[in-house]
């Protein structure tokens, strides 16, 4: 089914959905006829070794603050308004959105991908697809699961992507021109205003935050893997703390580096591939990846090239440090296909600390683990956003604030339950800063925290002597293979353990602070497990 819509045997699907007068629908087209539409386009350009450079403009990420909800009695009282991430929009300026949405595609051409999120036939969800772009297209079908039966196929939510279009706020409800906007009655995701890419993935990923729970199946912001022996381990963490890193480990296979449930039977991945960032890549440190970027199929988003050799540069910040590849998952040797695994043995809590005072790793209780999977924590760093001149904490709900419908309780008793019922090891690593802060200390060794996981997965930290850190009460291993004990302890890594002390302490208060929001929602043992104030 690759051809136009005059060529299909049905030839009214999109007009039920409204559209008319389309100058031509592209009906799952295949990566090669995506690239040739894209080029001829204008819309991007090919790498010297075949990968698609698409840049995106002035939004070169998520526009979180510009993500809508539209409110109704379908929600149910368990929709999280306070969320920052959540604003609130009435139904009528989401209808009146979607009309102009429609009237802005009349005479122009649309590419539409018939897929699925989830790789368990289960509890995956059928989508379609509507983009302006057909390099959007070529990401959507490098990120879902294209469905081999389009003909077949019935979508249960449908997004719309019309990057040229720009919202009206006294029209549409919006901040400004972009806007990403959710009916979880019409089951309909539109996208306007911006030429980023990932929004297209991420407002799937919001939904399936929704529905998932509901089936209790936890959604998880987080990267899985599988040892030998069929060990699954789990990495959360926000951008930059290592998820997509540290889970393409050669040594084991990979199930997906971003989004997955766990049901009742396991692990599954909620995408077909994976979305890494690129910027400074290195082929010595993640061979796997940096392999990505020079393989017809993949996009690469915002990276910089010479024009007239199409050499790319991924040391180059020059349009963003948010430069990204996007590739099936099929394009890393050691994927695990279909993406399913079995339960979780292992879970990984990731955190760049820009204040340099955690722990490289530490084991945590029960408690501990809801404690810091509500916080979700890690750090920005100065330069990162405008006015941001020194570490700034980030406290991201679930590692995945920006993606959750439901109140974070809900998300955080499905972990609870899990890891209970299957009796996984939770871990708390620090992929940022030792020796002091971003700017003083240095950046911990991805060699060396690889050492630190690998340890933790293998059972080889089972045998280790512990120590009570005594201002983050977390349990310290005082010895792990390949890591130098001095690495162990942030404490001993500091000149001045004054200077370590008082920073500690410093971001240990924005622990308690933060949490405050979910005292009354957990058990006081999970609050009391949380860092220690006194001096």
């Amino acid at each position: 089914m690759t051809q136009t819509l005059e060529a299909q045997t049905n030839t009214n699907f999109l007009e039920t959905q409204g559209f008319k007068n389309l100058q031509a629908v592209h009906l799952n087209l295949c990566v090669p006829q995506l690239i040739e539409a894209a080029i001829r386009r204008r819309e991007g350009w090919m790498s010297e070794h075949g990968a698609f450079i698409a840049h995106t403009g002035a939004h070169t990420g998520r526009s979180a603050k510009d993500k809508f909800v539209v409110r109704g009695p379908i929600h149910g009282p368990d929709i999280w308004w306070a969320s920052p991430y959540q604003r609130e929009l009435e139904g009528t300026q989401f209808e009146m959105l979607h009309r102009d949405i429609l009237a802005h595609f009349e005479h122009r051409d649309a590419f539409v991908l018939d897929a699925f999120a989830g790789a368990d036939p289960r509890y995956r969800l059928p989508v379609r697809i509507i983009t302006e772009f057909a390099w959007h297209n070529h990401f959507a079908r490098n990120m879902f699961i294209p469905c081999d039966a389009p003909e077949q196929h019935t979508p249960e939510f449908t997004v719309i992507s019309a990057p040229n279009f720009k919202a009206d706020p006294a029209r549409h409800g919006s901040r400004g021109e972009t806007q990403i906007a959710i009916s979880l009655k019409r089951r309909l995701v539109l996208i306007v205003g911006t030429n980023y890419a990932g929004e297209i993935k991420k407002s799937i990923f919001t939904v399936l935050n929704h529905l998932l729970p509901a089936k209790g199946v936890m959604p998880m912001h987080c990267s899985a893997n599988v040892g030998a022996v069929g060990d699954v381990a789990l990495f959360f963490g926000m951008s930059g703390t290592g998820k997509t890193t540290l889970s393409a480990d050669p040594q084991r296979g990979l199930i997906g580096d971003d989004e997955h449930g766990w049901s009742d039977d396991g692990v599954f991945n909620l995408e077909g591939g994976c979305y890494a960032k690129v910027i400074k890549l290195s082929q010595e440190a993640e061979p796997q990846i940096y392999a990505t970027t020079r393989t017809f199929g993949t996009i690469l988003e915002n990276v910089a090239f010479d024009m007239d050799s199409r050499k790319l540069d991924l040391d180059s910040d020059a349009l963003t440090e948010n430069t990204r590849s996007a590739y099936p998952l099929s394009q890393i040797r050691n994927a695990v296909l279909p993406s399913l695994g079995g339960q979780p043995k292992h879970i990984v809590f990731l955190a760049a600390d820009a204040f340099g005072v955690l722990p490289p790793i530490s084991k945590l209780s029960p408690e501990q683990a809801m404690y810091y999977f509500l916080n979700g924590y890690t750090a920005k760093v100065a330069g990162t956003e405008q006015g941001i001149t020194e570490p700034t904490a980030s406290f991201e709900t679930a590692f995945g604030a920006p993606f959750l419908t439901r109140e974070p309780h809900v998300y955080a008793d499905l972990l609870r339950e899990k890891i209970k019922t299957h009796g996984a090891a939770v871990w708390f690593v620090n992929t940022g800063w030792s020796g002091g802060p971003h700017g003083t200390g240095q950046r911990i060794s991805i060699k060396h925290t690889r050492a630190m996981i690998r340890a933790a997965l293998s059972g080889q930290l089972e045998a280790a002597e512990w120590v009570t850190h005594p201002i983050f009460n977390l349990s310290m291993p005082l010895e792990v293979e390949g890591v130098p004990s001095s690495v162990l302890n942030p404490r001993d890594t500091w000149s001045d353990p004054s200077a370590y002390d008082a920073q500690a302490r410093r971001l240990a208060a924005m622990f308690h602070t933060n949490f405050k929001q979910f005292e009354a929602r957990v058990q006081a043992s999970v609050t009391a497990s949380g860092p220690f104030l006194s001096e």
